[in-house]
Formats: C-alpha cells, sequence, structure tokens
C-alpha cells in the first residue's frame, strides 16, 4: 500500500494545481485538468475495478468539493432506467475521494452506513456533488490524530441530465489514521 499511497498523494498534489475552470482558450491548463482527472479516476479504478466497469467518473476534485458521475449505459435496470446499485455507487465514492485528498493517503476512509432515497426514476447519466468546509476537515483530523479514528457524514443530491433531483442520500464515514499507536490510553 506504500506504492498506492505515494500515487495517491501525487495525483493530490497535481490536482491541486490544476485550474477547474480550464477550457479549450487555454490549452495547457485544459490539458493539465483532463490529465489530472483521469489519473485520478485511474487511481479509483486501481483501488476499485467495480466503480470503472460501471463507467463512474470524479468530474471536479478541489479542496472540500468533489463532483462525480455515473452513465446511464451500461447501468440500465429491467425497466431501462438507471439500476439502485448505481446510484449508491456514483453517492459512496466521492466520499472516499475527499477523505483521500483533502486529508491525504495517512487517512483510510471506511463506509460505515448509507441510505439513499429514490424521488423520480433517473433515465439519463447521474451526476452528484458534496462539499464539506475546511473546519469539518481539519477537526477531523485532529480528532483522527489523537483517537486514530474521526467519523464524518455527507449530503448528497443526484440529479439526472436534465438537472432534475432523482435522489437524496446520507453517508456515514469513519477515517482512521494510519500507523496510530495508542499512548497512554487504557484498553
Amino acid at each position: 500500500m506504500a506504492l498506492m499511497d505515494k500515487v495517491i498523494g501525487a495525483t493530490g498534489q497535481w490536482l491541486a494545481g490544476v485550474d477547474p475552470n480550464a477550457t479549450l482558450m487555454n490549452p495547457l491548463a485544459w490539458a493539465r485538468k483532463k490529465g489530472g482527472y483521469a489519473a485520478l479516476n485511474r487511481v479509483i479504478g486501481l483501488s476499485i475495478p467495480f466503480a470503472t466497469r460501471n463507467g463512474f467518473s470524479v468530474e471536479e476534485v478541489s479542496p472540500g468539493h468533489v463532483r462525480a458521475s455515473i452513465p446511464l449505459k451500461g447501468n440500465k435496470n429491467h425497466f431501462g432506467s438507471m439500476y439502485a446499485g448505481a446510484y449508491f455507487l456514483v453517492a459512496e465514492i466521492p466520499g472516499g475521494v475527499l477523505a483521500l485528498f483533502d486529508l491525504g493517503p495517512a487517512y483510510t476512509p471506511i463506509l460505515k452506513e448509507m441510505t439513499l432515497q429514490f424521488l423520480k426514476a433517473a433515465n439519463s447519466d447521474v451526476t452528484v456533488e458534496f462539499r464539506i468546509g475546511s473546519d469539518a476537515l481539519e477537526a477531523i483530523k485532529a480528532e483522527a490524530d489523537v483517537t486514530g479514528r474521526a467519523a464524518f457524514s455527507l449530503e448528497g443530491q443526484l440529479y439526472d441530465a436534465e438537472g432534475d433531483l432523482v435522489a437524496t442520500s446520507v453517508a456515514h464515514y469513519r477515517v482512521r489514521r494510519k500507523g496510530f499507536r495508542a499512548e497512554n490510553q487504557s484498553a
């Protein structure tokens, strides 16, 4: 895992220098942005091959923010709309992305519980965005540094290609501090 930690760290540094608003008007910045997201999605695919097979993709990441999508193609259910598992996939992975890139590879994110509320069938690709404030991130990191772990929750809103809200999610995560050794604590 040391190599993967280095890859995650390097990808995070690359993305930290990316202009999320870069367009073809500035080809170098645009190529850096596209390459950074391609690298990030490749890292996710190496860690979770299921995500790549289903077309999951991070479209934007910045401090405390991630936007991801999943295509309808290959993820249809028995009546032609988005399969429930695809909703779950696109709503779950971004929490790990936020934890890894905002806290760093020294913290391992673990999903503890997640609920989805389906509001409308999605007959197109689905996108979700999550945000978490810098104060909350610092509190998570501080707690994990002291106790070895910290909990946090993310609420998501999933939209179809027309911009209609199709589902909401609530995910409860725990991050663990790698290599944590409890000192002066009773068992």
